[in-house]
């Protein structure tokens, strides 16, 4: 297994489960966060067919301003953000 590979498995319940929440807890005042739900999907999918990952974290660079953490949010909003920006610094590594 790849370096992003085990990242993301080891973290693959935690980032399920947060992106699901920031839609739920900040959709209404952060619509982006649905596209951030979508693409993390996309990057699983991704990861399990072994395609290469450099469109889905460009997208998600973009649509999270380069991970760019709003004042108004909660910390689990924050460790999604932090955690998406880890696998893309691991990605970018190899």
């Amino acid at each position: 297994m790849t370096a992003i590979q085990d990242y993301l498995d080891e973290r693959q319940e935690k980032l399920e489960f947060y992106t699901k929440a920031i839609t739920n807890a900040h959709g209404k005042n952060h619509p982006e966060v649905f596209n951030v739900r979508d693409e993390y999907v996309k990057l699983q999918l991704a990861l399990e067919s072994q395609d290469n990952l450099d469109s889905n974290f460009a997208e998600l660079r973009k649509t999270t301003n380069n991970y760019a953490i709003p004042n108004d949010v909660c910390p689990v909003f924050e460790a999604t953000y932090h955690m998406l920006e880890t696998a893309d610094a691991i990605h970018t590594q190899v």
